[in-house]
């Protein structure tokens, strides 16, 4: 039997309800054309148009969704009780990954640099947590993803109504401080640690519009750190993903402080698979090419 007909019925979800929804869709599009043009019986099933019982009758799911329900340990819980494998972590894991703030108690009790924050909310003492932090400042919700109601503040006194644009998407938010000697990502795949990619947007930060919409962000890979240090940083990641309970495949995120120190900062549990995305161009790197990628992400489709 070959490999792509041993996966059997196979959903590729995507879609959902989450403020990720376009990307998603982005990605699953080309992920289950990835996988057809390697002969896999895979079909598209978005959650938000279908009900979750239609996937009876499908022995794996590749999970292209992101955001909440898909990224968060839902999807993954309702795939437990159906007993079907898919791609990615676990529930837990997948829940820890989708929050920002509980992924860095983690990492700060494992012994991994974060970035200085605060948890913000309606009785936040903005001016003092400006201080506290310095500037610039960045201000997210703590669990959303693709940069969805992140902002960057400069100027004294801007911190408030950055609370209340991320208090849009989230109740949980996040004030963090500014590391500026570099934005990374390292990729996940299995027990292999993809090259690190560098990322360089054009305007002021890796927000919405740098990853999915301009075409001048740059993207070096190789990200240009010397070998030992590149090495070192994969290991720190591949353990910060496994501190989470990741497996299977993710993305670990980071930035670099001007003294070249490594400061984590979030995981992802289902990468992009977009034309934008960075695990495939990383993986790419790594001579890997996205029908391959998405074929070993699938072979490691598991339960539990």
């Amino acid at each position: 039997m070959s490999q792509a007909s041993s996966f059997g019925k196979v959903a590729v979800l995507f879609g959902g309800k989450s403020g990720e929804r376009k990307v998603s869709l982005s990605s699953g599009s080309r992920v289950l054309s990835a996988l057809r043009s390697q002969g896999v019986d895979a079909h598209g099933f978005d959650p938000a148009e279908r009900s979750l019982d239609e996937l009876k009758g499908y022995d794996r799911a590749f999970i292209a969704l992101h955001g909440r329900y898909g990224e968060d340990g839902t999807i993954q819980g309702a795939l437990e009780l159906m007993d079907i494998p898919y791609t990615g972590s676990g529930v837990l894991a997948s829940a820890l990954g989708m929050d920002k703030w509980r992924t860095k108690l983690l990492w700060q009790a494992a012994g991994l640099r974060v970035p200085n924050y605060a948890l913000l909310d309606d009785q936040s003492n903005f001016a003092e947590v400006e201080e506290q932090l310095g500037l610039p400042l960045f201000v997210k919700p703590a669990c959303e993803g693709s940069s969805i109601g992140v902002s960057m503040v400069t100027l004294p006194g801007g911190l408030e109504g950055a609370y209340r644009e991320a208090a849009r998407h989230d109740k949980l938010v996040l004030a963090e401080q500014g590391v500026t000697g570099g934005e990374y990502t390292v990729g996940i795949l299995g027990e292999q640690v993809l090259p690190i990619v560098k990322i360089e947007p054009a305007n002021a930060f890796y927000d919405y519009e740098a990853k999915y919409l301009r075409d001048d962000t740059r993207y070096l890979c190789p990200c240009g750190l010397p070998a030992d240090r590149e090495g070192a940083i994969q290991a720190d990641a591949l353990r910060a993903f496994k501190v989470l309970g990741g497996r299977g495949w993710g993305r670990v995120d980071f930035l670099m402080d001007e003294a070249g120190q490594a400061h984590f900062l979030e995981a992802n549990m289902a990468p992009g698979m977009t034309d934008h995305s960075l695990v495939p161009m990383a993986a790419r790197v790594a001579g890997i090419s996205y029908e391959d990628l998405v074929m070993q992400v699938l072979a490691l489709a598991s339960l539990g």
